[in-house]
């Protein structure tokens, strides 16, 4: 790369993606001041992501220079039927409002050479744009690289031995997949997506155009997943693979508008007061609540279980209607009678929580988590070991691989699924988090040693650092 470069990225909706795709576009500027980046942002016509908050933050930054945001045009989207398709047909309907932002970009740089396009996983439509264009087009897998492994593991399946992955529904068989070093329980632990005929084929599909970009660039680090990233980068016929991860918005909090300063305070205050590693963290993730049911079983686990905790505790939006959890005005009505009471000396129930700051804080010693992938790089980070709770999308999967592939986690219940009938119990709830919350198990040995790996892969020096370096040179 001799003259300066221009790349265009293309993250799908929703403040989670936009996130970790324009961390990796910090982390280019910082390592070369000959590229310039442009960011098209789609939102959605509900969306209370706080995305301008976020976007703000950028105007005073030593980058703001090279770094640039376009919205992109309102495009309603469908709220009856599929879910998973109306949000690819969303995604689809901005080709056109991409290519024109595209083609007056280019009109007004002359001294600057488009370099190509980086795409979110999700925003595979936008190949054919680049290809129009006739520039390359890279991808930025935001999950990590054994589940990158296991779709296209199974797009083969589908397309060079006719097997679909809605005939692993409900069955007992174990998919051996060249990303995993364990047999996976196919109905267990694969995503719900993969399980419907229509929008399994639109997430399959996925894969097989991802085999036609020239680089992909995922949010892990070798020393995390050796064995994935040795199963693809041996393959063959994929494109080249960069890790540069972990990669973390780690002032995240004060960006979100969700959190008030006065509410963060109060909540860092309290854990002040806690001794170390003593606080079991409850939180699951922008899209994460639970039935009245289950938010008893978890109340009555924390309560017999005496333990220290700190509970993120959302409502669920109406039945039936596109949205996401909101805080609630006031808890009392969904807990047990006198919960509140009983445990004041030692817990605390919150609405949304800074995770950042809360996972960062000496007083925490454990995280219930949903096993969102940037929630899991975020725990590992600050060394907190976690109990795997998933609920939705890829996250039984990634709850699989820190059990069993890695050792780096404990089962509450790893094929829990937010759409199902199963309500956990108090006494599996209580028994994952006392595992948890051991202060000198093998687990948070292992949990401390992938913490420091993953701060040194990013030095000078480091394997994501490295990568970086290799992905900057293709470019």
């Amino acid at each position: 790369m001799k003259q300066s470069a221009e790349l265009v990225f293309i993250p799908s909706p929703g403040i989670g993606h936009l996130v970790s795709t324009v961390e990796v576009a910090k982390l280019l500027l910082s390592r070369d001041d000959r590229l310039f980046i442009t960011v098209l942002i789609m939102k959605f016509p509900f969306n209370s992501d706080p995305i301008d908050a976020y976007i703000e933050s950028f105007a005073d930054s030593s980058i703001s220079q090279r770094i640039k945001f376009i919205n992109l045009p309102q495009q309603n989207i469908e709220t009856q039927g599929n879910s998973t398709i109306n949000f690819f047909n969303f995604i689809d309907s901005q080709q056109t409002n991409v290519k024109d932002v595209v083609v007056k970009l280019i009109g007004s740089k002359t001294e600057t050479r488009l370099a190509g396009f980086v795409i979110d996983m999700f925003c595979t439509s936008m190949i054919d744009v680049a290809n129009e264009l006739g520039v390359p087009t890279y991808a930025f897998f935001t999950s990590g690289a054994a589940m990158l492994g296991l779709m296209f593991h199974l797009q083969a399946l589908r397309d060079d031995h006719n097997k679909h992955c809605i005939e692993f529904k409900d069955s007992a068989t174990d998919l051996v997949v060249p990303s995993y070093s364990h047999p996976l329980p196919a109905a267990t632990v694969l995503p719900s997506v993969f399980f419907d005929k229509e929008a399994s084929n639109r997430f399959v599909n996925i894969a097989k155009r991802l085999r036609d970009v020239k680089g992909i660039v995922i949010n892990t680090f070798t020393e995390l997943e050796s064995h994935a990233l040795l199963s693809l980068s041996s393959d063959g016929k994929l494109p080249p693979v960069y890790p540069v991860g972990p990669i973390l918005n780690l002032k995240s909090d004060d960006n979100n508008d969700q959190v008030n300063s006065k509410q963060k305070s109060d909540i860092l205050n309290w854990l002040d007061d806690q001794p170390p590693s003593s606080v079991v963290f409850l939180c699951f993730g922008s899209m994460g609540s639970f039935s009245e049911d289950q938010v008893k079983e978890i109340a009555c686990a924390l309560e017999q279980g005496g333990f220290r905790f700190l509970w993120s505790l959302r409502q669920p939006p109406p039945k039936g209607k596109n949205g996401v959890p909101s805080d609630y005005a006031d808890h009392t009505g969904v807990l047990p009678e006198g919960f509140h009471d009983r445990t004041a000396g030692v817990g605390k129930v919150i609405g949304w929580a800074p995770q950042v700051a809360i996972l960062g804080h000496p007083a925490v010693g454990g995280f219930v988590s949903h096993c969102g992938w940037n929630s899991t790089l975020e725990s590992l980070w600050f060394g907190v070991p976690v109990a795997t709770w998933p609920l939705y999308a890829e996250q039984q999967v990634n709850a699989f691989q820190l059990v069993k592939e890695l050792g780096i986690a404990v089962e509450i219940d790893m094929s829990y699924r937010e759409e199902g009938p199963v309500v956990v119990t108090a006494e599996k709830i209580e028994r994952g988090i006392k595992e948890l919350m051991e202060l000198d198990s093998d687990i948070r040995k292992r949990v401390r040693q992938v913490s420091d790996n993953s701060k040194k892969a990013l030095m000078d020096g480091g394997s994501s650092y490295a990568s970086l370096g290799h992905f900057i040179d293709q470019i």
